[in-house]
């Protein structure tokens, strides 16, 4: 896979986001692609996780390929996320883009694609699921404890301690209420 095969689709990709000024997501843009420019390396089948990595990760290296493009010739800026894929005005104009965007740095470098192996883009989907399945836990838990974040270690420590008192059945708490308590504050401070 060469910068060139790819560089030759930014019209393209370009031409669909402006024609879909309010924005599109990744998904729809995919889909797009694939109808219009069915040679397109990002539009291959998406048999297993890796195909469905290689898609994601050549587009996203082509959009912020255009991003680059599009900012050096002061055509816009291009708002580049997973759900919304966006082509603005420049703000303020002339601005340019962050220097340091790892993100961008990631897509761009070619070699992240090349040196990913499937069991780097399954590793990587457990650690999604597990802090997305883990931020749930951390939400059930503050609200057992009637917080919402963003709150700090003390101040979870402190309504800990005040439940706890509360609830303590030596005071005429619930014991099913005090350990969902103490299992609340598990999660949270471990």
């Amino acid at each position: 896979m060469t910068d060139d095969t790819l560089t030759a689709l930014l019209s393209p990709i370009a031409d669909i986001i402006r024609a879909h000024p309010a924005g599109l997501s990744e998904v729809q843009l995919l889909r797009i692609l694939r109808e219009q420019h069915p040679q397109a390396p990002m539009s291959g089948r998406h048999e297993d996780s890796l195909s469905l990595f290689r898609s994601h990760f050549l587009l996203f290296h082509s959009l912020y390929l255009l991003q680059q493009q599009l900012a050096d010739n002061r055509q816009g800026r291009l708002e580049i996320a997973p759900l919304k894929i966006v082509l603005t005005d420049l703000q303020p104009p002339g601005a340019h883009l962050a220097e340091a965007d790892p993100l961008r740095n990631y897509y761009l470098d070619l070699d992240n694609l090349e040196h990913t192996s499937g069991a780097d883009v399954d590793k990587m989907l457990e650690a999604f699921w597990r802090k997305y399945l883990g931020s749930d836990k951390r939400r059930e838990a503050l609200a057992i404890l009637g917080l919402e974040d963003p709150v700090d270690d003390a101040t979870i420590k402190k309504r800990y301690r005040k439940l706890a008192m509360e609830h303590h059945p030596d005071r005429g708490g619930d014991t099913l209420q005090l350990q969902a308590i103490h299992d609340a504050i598990r999660v949270l401070l471990g």
